[in-house]
C-alpha cells in the first residue's frame, strides 16, 4: 500500500533513522503483505494463518439443534495475531495522518507545541470514536444490556468472533503507540504522558482478556471512550479558535467525566463484590478459566476503583489549578493599578 509523503530533494540514506520514519508506512505494509501473501502457499499458510487469522477456536454444538458454531478462547498464539493486527494500526495511523490530519494542520497553521497535540487528538478521536460505537454494537449483539450477564455464567472464556476481534484489536492498537513514539519523532516532554495512559490501557485490557473479564471490561471500555471522544473533540475544536463550541464542548466533557467515573465504580462494585461472589470458588481453575476468586475479586476491584479515584484526583486538581491561574490574571489589573496613580503623583 503506497503512501504520498512530501519528501526533500534530497533522500536520506537507506536505513537511516529519517529513512525509516519517513518510509515507516510502506515498510509496515511491506511486511504486513508478506503475512497475507504467505496464506495463498501451502507451505507457508499455517505459519502466516497464525498471525492472520484469530487463533484457539473451538466448536460448540448449539443446544436447540444439531447445527455447531466456532467459538473462540484467550492464549499464547493470541500474540502473533496481535503482532500482525499492530502493523495494521501502523499503516491505519498513517493513513489518518497522511489524508486528514496534515491537510487540516497545513489549513489552520498551528504552532509546533499545538501542532503534535492536534495530531494526539486527532489520531485518538477516530480511534475512540470507532472502538466506542464498535464497543456498543457488541453489547447489543452480545446481550449485554442485562447487567446479570457480566457475571451470570462465569468464566466467559468462550468468546464469539465479534469480541475477541475487537479486545486483540484494543491491545494492537495500544501497542502501537510505542513505536509511534518513534516514527512521530515525540518530545521528551509529551513522551511520558503517552507512555503513562498507553500502559495503563493494556495492563487493564490484558488483565481484563487473560482472566475472562472481558464483559464488564467491554462496558467500562465503551463509558470511558465515550467521554474521551468528546474531550479530543472539544479539544479539536479549541485548536480551530471555535471557541464557544469548543467551551460547551468542554462543559458535556466535565459532566459526563464525573459520571462515568461513579458509573464505573458501581458497575465494578456490583459485578466484582456482589455478582461474582455468588459463584466464587476457593481456588483458580486454569483448565476452564476461572479466576473467580476471592482474591481475584477484590484485587480487580480495587485496581478499578483506584483507577478512577486517580483520574478523578487529577481532574479536580486540573480545575483548581486552572481557577487559581484565573484567579492570579484577575488580580493583577488591580493590584497595578495604585501603582500607575502613585507614580503620576509622584
Amino acid at each position: 500500500m503506497g503512501m504520498r509523503r512530501a519528501r526533500s530533494t534530497k533522500s536520506p540514506p537507506v536505513f537511516s533513522h529519517e529513512f525509516v520514519i519517513q518510509n515507516h508506512a510502506d515498510i509496515t505494509s511491506c511486511v504486513a503483505m508478506v503475512f497475507v501473501v504467505g496464506l495463498m502457499f501451502q507451505a507457508t499458510q499455517p505459519i502466516a494463518s497464525l498471525f492472520v487469522t484469530l487463533q484457539h477456536n473451538i466448536t460448540v454444538n448449539a443446544t436447540d439443534s444439531s447445527e455447531t458454531f466456532s467459538l473462540f478462547t484467550c492464549g499464547l498464539k493470541d500474540v502473533f495475531t496481535t503482532f500482525f493486527y499492530l502493523l495494521i494500526c501502523i499503516i491505519a495511523h498513517a493513513v489518518v495522518q497522511e489524508y486528514a490530519l496534515d491537510k487540516l494542520n497545513r489549513k489552520m497553521h498551528l504552532s509546533k507545541v499545538k501542532h503534535s497535540k492536534f495530531n494526539e487528538s486527532g489520531q485518538l478521536l477516530t480511534f475512540y470514536f470507532g472502538s466506542a460505537v464498535w464497543g456498543a454494537d457488541t453489547i447489543v449483539r452480545e446481550g449485554l444490556h442485562n447487567i446479570n450477564q457480566l457475571w451470570e455464567d462465569y468464566p466467559h472464556a468462550n468468546m464469539s468472533f465479534v469480541m475477541k476481534i475487537y479486545f486483540i484489536i484494543q491491545l494492537a492498537y495500544w501497542l502501537h503507540g510505542f513505536p509511534e513514539l518513534y516514527f512521530q519523532k515525540t518530545k521528551k516532554d509529551e513522551m511520558q504522558g503517552r507512555i503513562q495512559y498507553t500502559v495503563l490501557y493494556l495492563v487493564f485490557i490484558l488483565g481484563a482478556y487473560a482472566l475472562n473479564f472481558n464483559r464488564v471490561a467491554l462496558i467500562l471500555l465503551v463509558l470511558h471512550y465515550i467521554v474521551e471522544f468528546v474531550f479530543h473533540l472539544a479539544r479539536l475544536v479549541y485548536f480551530a479558535e471555535k471557541t464557544d463550541v469548543a467551551n460547551h464542548c468542554f462543559m458535556v466533557f466535565n459532566v459526563l467525566f464525573v459520571l462515568v467515573r461513579l458509573g464505573s465504580i458501581t458497575l465494578a462494585f456490583l459485578t466484582f463484590w456482589y455478582g461474582l461472589q455468588l459463584s466464587g470458588q476457593e481456588a483458580i481453575d486454569i483448565a476452564t478459566g476461572n479466576f473467580n476468586t476471592k482474591l481475584f475479586r477484590i484485587n480487580c476491584l480495587a485496581a478499578t476503583c483506584l483507577l478512577q479515584a486517580w483520574m478523578m484526583w487529577n481532574f479536580i486538581t486540573f480545575h483548581l489549578r486552572r481557577l487559581r491561574e484565573r484567579a492570579a490574571v484577575a488580580r493583577k489589573p488591580r493590584s497595578s493599578s495604585p501603582m500607575k496613580k502613585k507614580g503620576k503623583g509622584e
